[in-house]
């Protein structure tokens, strides 16, 4: 278990750099990690274990007591983030169909991406799988009426 420790906290403590030198790596030769499409659904499935695993419900508890900060976040996620996408969109004068392509990826939820980011950071981690959750499943509705828009 020792091993373990040691290696996830050289891992967290490196994992800026180990991510910008395997997306430079993949820049250059991109069938470098070709092989590893197949793991891809396991490896995410493997890193919210990991993160889950750390959390109590305690901490879920703690949200709850303050779901303000629930509600602000999702309700970034589905105005600020679409209007963020909108506004640069405008700003580089992108046709219709890349306009349209930048509102939908800042109505995208979170993901498991932000959720490490916020454990490395040592962050609200129950508050953003919180928001994660929330927003995830609100997309359905409102991905669809916010592209209309």
């Amino acid at each position: 278990m020792r091993t373990v420790e040691r290696f996830s906290g050289l891992v967290g403590r490196w994992f800026a750099v180990i991510v910008l030198v395997a997306g430079a790596v993949a820049l250059v030769t991109p069938e470098t990690f070709a092989s590893g499409t197949g793991a891809i659904s396991w490896l995410l499935a493997l890193i919210m274990l990991g993160m889950g695993m750390t959390l109590q419900v305690s901490d879920f508890a703690i949200v709850a007591r303050r779901p303000w900060a629930l509600l602000l976040g999702v309700t970034a996620q589905y105005v600020v983030m679409p209007l963020v996408g909108y506004g640069l969109a405008l700003a580089l004068d992108l046709s219709p169909a890349l306009a349209a392509g930048m509102v939908l990826v800042g109505a995208a939820p979170g993901g498991t991406a932000s959720n490490v980011m916020v454990y490395l950071s040592r962050g609200d981690t129950a508050l953003s799988v919180a928001m994660t959750t929330v927003s995830t499943m609100l997309a359905p509705m409102l991905t669809p009426a916010i592209v209309l828009l």
